[in-house]
């Protein structure tokens, strides 16, 4: 796609994906990945060089939308499927298998990094802090489903007092043990056996 368009739609994928604020994001040149809008909006993975199957976006009273320049249809388009595919990339960065996408947190994540019980305690979470090497806490921060964060916000010390920290500054995220907390509905959610929970510096991971 034009230049133009393709610094849009990365500012639109920048503002909707979670990961993209705290992973370390690689520019290439020349050919890449990419995932491809179809119609719902939806979106999918193709691998580097494969073919390109597109579908057919379509909107009701076409001609309509075009002649009214009150509409700003190129930009609705742009937001439309930056969403689209900022919901496709969040969904592969947490939970992708490598295979034709990238591998997810959640999907290859190593002792020390997550927690998955049925229930979580006050005493997991501050474990789950101090398992992290201490260079790796610095920036460390928590990512989890909104099920979960729900469970966590209920979570006291041993002296009665919530380990939840609200932010008080708009546009900052809340906290945890001073860590800042982020939820996307792709994280997946607290069940035996599965991790959901994530801890760790994230501009570790690479995109």
């Amino acid at each position: 796609m034009p230049d133009e368009y393709d610094r849009r739609l990365i500012d639109v994928l920048d503002e909707e994906n979670v990961l993209r604020g705290l992973a370390t994001t690689i520019r290439t040149s020349g050919e890449r990945k990419i995932n491809i809008a179809a119609t719902k909006p939806a979106a999918l993975w193709v691998e580097e060089g494969g073919a390109l199957t597109f579908g057919d976006a379509t909107f009701d009273q076409k001609e309509e939308l075009l002649a009214d320049n009150a509409f700003q249809l190129e930009d609705y388009i742009i937001a439309q499927f930056g969403k689209a595919i900022a919901n496709a990339e969040e969904d592969a960065f947490l939970n992708g298998d490598g295979e034709g996408k990238p591998t997810g947190l959640f999907a290859d994540a190593q002792v020390g990094v997550t927690i998955g019980t049925v229930e979580i305690e006050a005493d997991d979470v501050i474990d789950l802090i101090y398992k992290l090497k201490r260079p790796y806490r610095k920036k460390a921060s928590f990512i989890t489903n909104d099920s979960t964060l729900a469970v966590l916000r209920k979570l006291k010390d041993e002296n009665g007092n919530y380990l939840w920290q609200p932010s008080l500054q708009n546009g900052e995220p809340d906290r945890i043990l001073g860590y800042a907390i982020r939820t996307s509905q792709f994280a997946p959610k607290l069940a035996a056996g599965k991790a959901a929970l994530a801890f760790g510096d994230f501009s570790y991971y690479n995109m």
